[in-house]
């Protein structure tokens, strides 16, 4: 198993909203990055990764796990760009900052 990092400005998509999809989990869209992108190709079931709020409160604030393996990223009007999605697997017990 391996483990990965999620960013995101909350008020873009919340902890909160993670959570409410439950099993059924989420797209994680809009990744625009080479790296990033065959990173989720190489992500496999199962794998689990820490949910980060980025930009405002700057903390892990859950763990995700894939729910469903890379796909192509449907706001994206080109084959180029693929997507993963993810489910709420464990809250973080509160945030954990991640630096100064």
């Amino acid at each position: 198993m391996a483990y990965w990092l999620f960013k995101s400005e909350p008020e873009v998509w919340s902890w909160t909203q993670q959570k409410a999809k439950g099993a059924e989990g989420e797209e994680w869209t809009g990744v625009r990055n080479y790296q990033a992108r065959n990173n989720m190709r190489a992500m496999k079931l199962g794998d689990r990764g820490f949910f980060y709020h980025s930009n405002d409160g700057k903390a892990v604030v859950g763990i995700v796990e894939v729910c469903r393996l890379a796909h192509r990223d449907s706001t994206s009007e080109i084959d180029t760009w693929d997507c993963v999605d993810i489910c709420a697997a464990a809250g973080a017990g509160g945030p954990a900052a991640s630096g100064p």
